[in-house]
């Protein structure tokens, strides 16, 4: 770095103390742009105790303490909900084209318990017609198959194929999608 960007630099903001009034903060400031599960927000609280504990050299045990108090509060009063959080996600995942497979995987990354999981996966109908509507995003997302310019198609069936087994298709599916003569054959006639 030369001398020019040490001097314009922004000194660094430090963390302000963990307090049970500050982790509730930090937890409503969170939720309220974001919907979240509630071990992803205890990672990502956690994580702020743990820089404050640092900082201030307080004890991050007694953070933790506090910060599981304000999960379990805002679990109670309703603002945080796994299940609905579950729901709300995979039907936004389905829409942009993820699989079942996929949309688990999304689940557990944040944490979310294998039940309410396979809830959520099973709200979002049946498992031919979910898994088509989701491939079908995913293809005209991407421009594969049928959404390809007609010149194109041949020469891009592998990849295509391809693209729509990484993001968790059967292989029939992915066939049957990529080999289809037109858009129209592909979609039903209700938009559901």
């Amino acid at each position: 770095m030369d001398r020019d960007q040490t001097e314009n630099a922004r000194p660094r903001k430090r963390p302000r103390k963990a307090t049970p009034k500050s982790i509730e903060n930090w937890a409503l400031h969170h939720l309220a742009r974001y919907d979240c599960s509630a071990a992803h927000l205890s990672r990502l609280l956690m994580r702020r105790v743990r820089r404050s504990a640092d900082f201030h050299g307080t004890d991050p045990e007694e953070g933790a303490g506090a910060l599981q108090g304000v999960i379990e509060k805002l679990i109670g009063n309703g603002m945080l909900d796994d299940a609905r959080h579950a729901r709300m996600r995979a039907a936004s995942l389905n829409r942009r084209g993820a699989s079942r497979r996929a949309i688990r995987g999304k689940l557990r990354e944040k944490g979310i318990a294998d039940e309410l999981i396979e809830q959520a996966v099973a709200e979002l109908g049946e498992g031919g017609q979910a898994e088509m509507r989701a491939a079908l995003a995913l293809a005209r997302r991407r421009r594969l198959g049928p959404f390809r310019a007609e010149d194109a198609r041949r020469a891009s069936r592998e990849k295509d194929l391809a693209a729509l087994a990484r993001a968790g298709f059967s292989y029939g599916l992915a066939l049957s999608v990529i080999d289809a003569q037109s858009v129209e054959q592909l979609e039903p006639d209700d938009p559901a």
